[in-house]
């Protein structure tokens, strides 16, 4: 049976519309700590890494590496601790390990600077060495996925620009829920913009196209795929969940484990299960009995999928769940990919050379759907309609462009309802106002 692995690496823009200062640093904690350290462990591992780059994430790792990311809590980490003000203590204390302490200034700066690096590259301990040794790990992610993916050792995908959730903004309605936005919002020539302009972003920094694409959020349906497949991809990864919906059938092994082909893309389901387990379960695991667990489940999949041209698809957020893990996921991982090397009967495989080795696959009709089932974490409240119902406002007002396609990624309508997210509320309304001031509209917000 073949194994592919896709860690799915991406962040909304933090960047203010109005002052270009990035109000929330978690670019830039997780270039350090997550982005840096997942390829290096891929690397030194010699294991077939997928890892999905946002255009949109990537934009940001550039501003930084450029040294033109105006961070907020940059500012905060690099002063002088006597010159702190207590709205920069404070932002730095949420960076403490939980319950830790911390009365001394200049050692609480220090604490939360040390936060910002993976186990693998936390070398010193004193202020301006990091500061050094941050900037230069900004400078070299991307030229090293851009290195590993040239001579074949990783594969790199990627999605639409803002990633924004597809199937609503081809046609809101396919959400479903009971209550639904009040104004209707079918923009599928949106959709396509960014897929586009995500294709075209990769190239630039890559100097090459992908094969493949992960859809925002797993948002898939009949009309994406077919747009997805225009653009010139090979292939997509979404969830299971989508296909039992699809094919109206309990789930099976034997049609799981395979790519099925909707609208000339060729469309890969992850194991929920398994890809779910890595993401919020092991990290309460010893990594040996997380592993041991782990393959006693592979080996179930292999006596009851179909055959050796079975592939079991892992897909996941490639960022978050080490915070859970010990040392930031850093021995899991060596456990993880150095025991999957060895098991018998299990081929570590990227998805393009996957489609190389199996010809044949099933045509399916796709029901749209997410990676969670249905929309409701993107639609249904009356918070999250009255987002789409602005949205839609200005769409009609001022048309498309940069500031409306940002306002349409998936994740302001994820937190919206949520507590303590005002600042992707602000975020969102301060694209929503600039795409109206730079159409000469004014901009209500009601």
């Amino acid at each position: 049976m073949y194994l592919s692995i896709l860690w799915h690496l991406h962040q909304p823009i933090y960047r203010s519309p109005d002052t270009d200062e990035y109000i929330l640093p978690w670019v830039n904690y997780h270039l350090t700590k997550n982005y840096y350290q997942m390829v290096l462990i891929a690397e030194e591992m010699a294991f077939p890494c997928t890892f999905n780059l946002v255009p949109c994430l990537l934009e940001q790792i550039v501003d930084y590496a450029q040294g033109k990311a105006k961070d907020i809590l940059q500012d905060a980490l690099e002063k002088d601790p006597q010159k702190l003000t207590l709205a920069q203590v404070m932002r730095l204390a949420k960076f403490l390990p939980k319950g830790a302490e911390e009365n001394e200034i200049a050692k609480l700066q220090l604490r939360a600077l040390q936060s910002f690096f993976s186990p693998l590259s936390k070398t010193k301990n004193e202020k301006d060495s990091l500061l050094e040794l941050q900037k230069d790990i900004h400078q070299q992610v991307i030229p090293y996925y851009k290195k590993l993916w040239k001579n074949g050792l990783v594969e790199l995908t990627t999605s639409a620009y803002y990633h924004p959730l597809l199937p609503l903004l081809f046609d809101v309605k396919v959400g479903g829920e009971e209550r639904m936005p009040a104004l209707s919002f079918v923009r599928p020539e949106d959709g396509e913009a960014q897929i586009e302009k995500g294709k075209r972003y990769f190239r630039r920094i890559f100097g090459d196209e992908p094969q493949g694409f992960w859809p925002s959020e797993g948002g898939l349906s009949q009309d994406v795929a077919a747009a997805v497949a225009k653009k010139g991809y090979a292939f997509a990864v979404t969830d299971e969940n989508i296909l039992w919906k699809s094919l109206n059938s309990a789930p099976d092994p034997k049609l799981l484990y395979k790519p099925h082909v909707c609208e000339n893309l060729t469309v890969f389901f992850r194991d929920r299960e398994l890809s779910d387990l890595l993401s919020f379960e092991y990290w309460k695991w010893d990594e040996k009995e997380a592993v041991a667990h782990f393959l006693a489940k592979l080996e179930e999949r292999q006596r009851s999928s179909s055959g050796e041209e079975a592939i079991c698809v892992l897909a996941l957020d490639g960022e978050n769940p080490w915070a859970g893990y010990r040392l930031n996921g850093v021995p899991f991982l060596r456990e993880f990919y150095g025991r999957l090397k060895k098991k018998k009967g299990i081929t570590p495989i990227f998805f393009k050379d996957y489609l190389a080795l199996r010809k044949s696959k099933s045509e399916i009709t796709l029901v749209p759907g997410t990676w969670m089932g249905n929309f409701s974490k993107w639609v249904g409240s009356p918070a999250k309609n009255a987002g789409w119902d602005l949205l839609s406002r200005v769409r009609d007002l001022c048309g498309p462009g940069e500031e409306l396609f940002t306002a349409e990624g998936s994740d302001w309508f994820w937190w919206f309802g949520e507590e303590n997210t005002f600042e992707f509320e602000a975020l969102f309304k301060g694209y929503l106002r600039k795409a109206c001031a730079s159409k000469g509209r004014s901009f209500i917000d009601e």
